[in-house]
């Protein structure tokens, strides 16, 4: 399956069977659903889980509450879904590289990507940003010409990410492979711990979603110089891709998905997709998460499986290629 920006796919089966079941049905099941994020309050996967939870309360829940469980990269949040009854109650958001990159990293992980969990949806498509600050002298406005600045500093040769091992910190590490230059890296509880560092001159710059550096862009300490995906961001006109700055095979966006733990039920999984796939298609969660930088769409669980497969298999030469490894 191929998912494109502003697609919300279509899950005939799933709104048929909400449609027959019923707003009531749904909340006489469950009282309070909790929604496991990975990462702290106010960033990018904090807030598409609070905009979606309130859209499934109360038609899936009486309640939906957002639980931050932080902590190793998003592996908390995982080790605790999965431990969690796969009765619908406890659901896990989650970016896909927590599932896709650390098999490939981590020689041990707490958890397994597919037998530990069941798919359930896509939440959304975001991009990513790379991002200086103060630090960084204001001459410099594109990342050819930070990674320039960077070999002359090496003291400043550094960049911060949401997390050790994410898509973000390995598109930090690319950029730096692509001009011969060594970025240190520092890994953060999600990316916004990181903007606060960058604010304060304490790193050079960050690699994170765009909508997590947007936010700071009204201090005018922030500049963008880059974006991952394979053309500009909406949220970005005027910020160039890599591409468009020289930088090959720099492509990188990635997903945030929902799952339940496993065994769970083909009843619950598809009153899940359902109530997630109206919850998407609403307007004020698709202006919401458009604020911070992310385009809300849906899939079938299949559909999320499929794609957990194909990332899986992308990162590998990518993670060998840039030679990091972690101890789980």
């Amino acid at each position: 399956m191929t998912f494109t920006r502003r697609q919300v796919i279509q899950t005939a089966g799933a709104s048929a069977l909400l449609a027959g079941i019923g707003q009531q049905a749904f909340a006489q099941n469950i009282e309070t659903a909790k929604l496991a994020v990975g990462f702290a309050a106010g960033g990018t996967s904090d807030t598409c889980a609070r905009r979606v939870a309130t859209k499934l309360s109360p038609g899936y829940a009486a309640a939906a509450v957002v639980e931050n469980r932080t902590g190793a990269g998003g592996q908390i949040a995982v080790s605790y879904v999965k431990a969690q009854p796969a009765d619908g109650t406890t659901i896990l958001q989650t970016p896909t590289s927590i599932l896709t990159i650390y098999p490939h990293i981590y020689k041990k992980l707490p958890y397994d990507p597919v037998a530990d969990l069941t798919p359930v949806s896509i939440a959304c498509v975001f991009d990513f940003g790379f991002a200086v600050g103060p630090a960084v002298p204001a001459s410099v406005k594109t990342v050819p010409e930070f990674l320039e600045w960077a070999k002359a500093n090496p003291t400043g040769a550094n960049f911060g990410s949401p997390a050790a091992g994410s898509t973000p910190h390995f598109i930090g590490a690319l950029l730096g492979k692509s001009a011969g230059v060594e970025l240190k890296h520092a890994a953060y509880r999600g990316t916004q711990p990181a903007m606060l560092d960058l604010l304060g001159s304490n790193i050079s710059a960050v690699s994170g979603p765009i909508g997590d550096i947007t936010q700071h862009l009204a201090t005018g300490k922030v500049r963008i110089l880059g974006v991952s995906g394979e053309k500009r961001s909406r949220f970005t006109p005027d910020v160039p891709t890599f591409a468009e700055q020289g930088i090959k095979d720099m492509a990188h966006s990635e997903w945030f998905a929902y799952f339940l733990p496993a065994k769970a039920s083909p009843e619950t999984v598809a009153k899940l997709n359902a109530a997630l796939k109206t919850a998407l298609a609403n307007k004020e969660v698709i202006d919401g998460l458009g604020t911070f930088g992310l385009e809300a769409m849906s899939s079938t669980p299949a559909e999320l499986g499929d794609l957990i497969k194909k990332d899986t298999a992308k990162w590998a030469p990518i993670v060998k290629k840039v030679g990091f490894t972690a101890e789980g």
